[in-house]
């Protein structure tokens, strides 16, 4: 559907156009077979096996399975393979629901309500849970009206490399899932259709921020080293609008220099600040002074813009008290003080890395940020509520200026993206390529798991690095070289196997030995390659036994070129038979407002047993 397709619909007066019949039950099966695949992948299903299907091509056995309700009233069966990582491959079309012994239809909401006590989910926190499910059904009925690009389009570039930038963004937007692993991952909880409609990411609406001037007495800015607030808003605003600005401010007898320029999300300044900050505008501590004239693109994070009139500045990330798979979106203004400074500490490590930067790791920094303090609210509130972060934002450098000429920008979110025929986009990557599978996955480790390998035993450092916060560049649709961004609320130092100057010291946590080697188990191989395994599996592109051996043989050819870390090999073991198994979904059902406290990420793990290490048979 075209852009001038789309506002015709909606100007139309049918804001709900998308929630049709068939949309809505092809979503609940969507749901629902996700649903079935991830809490069985976490033990809280024990699916029954029924019986042992035929022999399915190049993709091996599956089996026939049900599960039981709480009460035993309502039965799901499907069939389903067992891949590694406890991978349920389960076949969405397969999936039957049996209530009171009678057919019934996929209905997700019921599905959470039958299983209630299986999930573990508090009577207080089902009622949200249930309108993240729902908000989650709904955007994807909205996806399947909207339409998208063919997993082969976006792997060539819609633009058939003409425009890189808005090829990044269509790829962007065009991503369907959200995180592989939640279930209930489009919250987005405080969005009206309206609001959906304007700023979901999926939309890709042109959206323009509003523009605040907050008093310095009640605001912090800090930038990188070398760059000051004049020469930052100059960049990001040009003259013109500066000067604008400056006489709104001049008309209310106000003085410029008194004041700092802020970058404020529409949905916040309308639903969140005229509110609940009117103590700060009536004093004139806030004033608002318009839209900016830079037209931006909501990012899959929902938070941060990607600026589509000038792609070379940067993005802007900022506050939202919307709440989205397990957290209130704010920003914390005690955390922006430090962002530049850890940004800064981070480049010039991987820059004097030679490991790093043999492999081509980037990141993209933070490189401004400013938080507002509300005294009232920081009065009243704990040190982590999300009523002191709601007033922040940030500015990250764009990754257009790390690219070469013919080199493109994919999220790296896209490698899982499968498109409305079922073709999964790494595959079409793959095919452009022109490489064997296994030579294009080498690559694919070599730009992305050794760097993150290599963190892990030089320096006890690890990242947050799922699909949304890795950026890949490619050449002929081959990973060349990760980008990471979102720097400085994810990384986190582990150990004391490097020194951290004091304006840094934030990101030094206790995590017990033992548990360090998760960065890796848990947030790349559970997280990540279980999903890209399975779907080069099941579309006979690549074994799952051969993915794992290929991942294997790059961390061997790594640490033979690193005889200096046996020992640190030896304590981060990552042959390991077994590892703790930490699960996501548990967080969310445990606490869907605040999965974790992020200043202590390993106190509130939720671990279910082990899982079996696909590596171990290589080691």
């Amino acid at each position: 559907m075209t852009t001038a397709e789309l506002e015709s619909v909606l100007t139309a007066g049918n804001a709900a156009t998308h929630l049709t019949p068939e949309r809505w039950a092809a979503a609940n099966r969507h749901l629902v077979r996700k649903a079935l695949a991830e809490f069985s992948h976490e033990r809280i299903l024990s699916p029954e096996r029924t019986s042992t299907g035929d022999q399915t091509g190049s993709t091996g056995h599956s089996s026939e399975y049900r599960v039981l309700s709480d009460d035993d009233s309502v039965e799901y069966r499907f069939s389903a393979r067992v891949l590694h990582l406890d991978h349920w491959a389960v076949d969405a079309a397969s999936i039957r629901c049996s209530r009171d012994g009678q057919d019934a239809p996929l209905d997700a909401l019921r599905f959470i309500t039958e299983f209630r006590h299986a999930l573990g989910i508090r009577q207080e926190m089902l009622p949200v849970y249930l309108e993240e499910i729902s908000s989650t059904l709904s955007s994807h009925a909205y996806k399947q009206w909207m339409g998208q690009p063919s997993s082969v389009e976006l792997a060539a570039g819609v633009t058939g490399g003409a425009d890189v930038a808005t090829d990044f963004q269509t790829i962007e937007r065009s991503m369907t899932e959200g995180h592989p692993c939640f279930v209930a991952n489009n919250g987005r909880l405080g969005f009206g259709i309206s609001d959906y409609r304007a700023f979901a990411p999926e939309t890709g609406a042109p959206v323009q921020l509003e523009w605040i001037a907050v008093h310095r007495t009640k605001a912090v800015f800090t930038s990188s080293s070398g760059l000051d607030y004049a020469a930052h808003l100059d960049a990001e605003l040009g003259a013109g609008a500066l000067a604008y600005f400056d006489a709104e401010l001049g008309a209310l007898g106000l003085d410029p220099a008194q004041y700092f320029l802020m970058p404020v999300h529409p949905w916040q300044w309308e639903n969140k600040l005229t509110v609940t900050f009117a103590a700060e505008i009536a004093q004139q501590h806030i004033v608002h002074l318009g839209i900016g004239a830079d037209s931006y693109q909501a990012q899959q994070s929902i938070r941060t813009f990607f600026n589509t009139a000038a792609p070379e500045k940067a993005y802007v990330k900022t506050a939202m008290s919307v709440l989205n798979m397990g957290f209130m979106r704010g920003l914390s203004p005690q955390y922006m003080k430090a962002t530049p400074a850890i940004n800064d500490w981070l480049q010039e490590l991987i820059a004097s890395d030679e490991a790093l930067q043999s492999r081509g790791l980037a990141m993209i920094r933070e490189v401004a940020a400013i938080g507002y303090h509300n005294g009232y609210y920081e009065a009243a509130s704990a040190k982590d509520s999300p009523y002191r972060k709601m007033l922040s934002a940030l500015w990250r450098e764009s990754p257009l200026p790390l690219l070469e000429d013919g080199q493109q920008l994919a999220t790296m979110a896209s490698l899982l993206h499968i498109d409305a025929a079922g073709k999964p986009m790494v595959s079409a990557l793959i095919e452009q390529s022109g490489l064997e599978a296994g030579a294009w996955l080498r690559r694919y480790f070599e730009a992305y798991l050794v760097p993150l390998v290599h963190c892990l035993y030089r320096y006890e450092l690890a990242f947050m690095p799922h699909g949304e916060n890795v950026i890949l560049v490619l050449e002929n649709g081959v990973p060349v070289r990760a980008v990471m961004k979102d720097i400085a609320e994810e990384i986190v130092v582990m150990g004391d196997r490097i020194d951290l100057p004091e304006a840094v010291s934030r990101i030094k946590v206790e995590i017990p030995d033992g548990e360090k080697v998760l960065a890796i188990f848990t947030d790349v191989f559970d997280c990540v390659f279980r999903f890209l395994g399975a779907l080069l599996e099941e579309d006979g592109v690549l074994s799952g036994d051969e993915f794992w051996r290929i991942a294997a043989a790059a961390i061997h050819g790594y640490q033979a070129e690193h005889p200096e870390l046996q020992d640190q090999f030896a304590r981060h073991d990552l042959f390991a038979s077994d590892f703790q198994f930490s699960c996501l979904n548990r967080l969310q059902l445990r606490n869907n407002q605040q999965m974790l406290d992020l200043t202590d990420p390993s106190g509130g793990l939720q671990m279910a047993g082990r899982l079996e290490n696909p590596l171990a048979r290589f080691a």
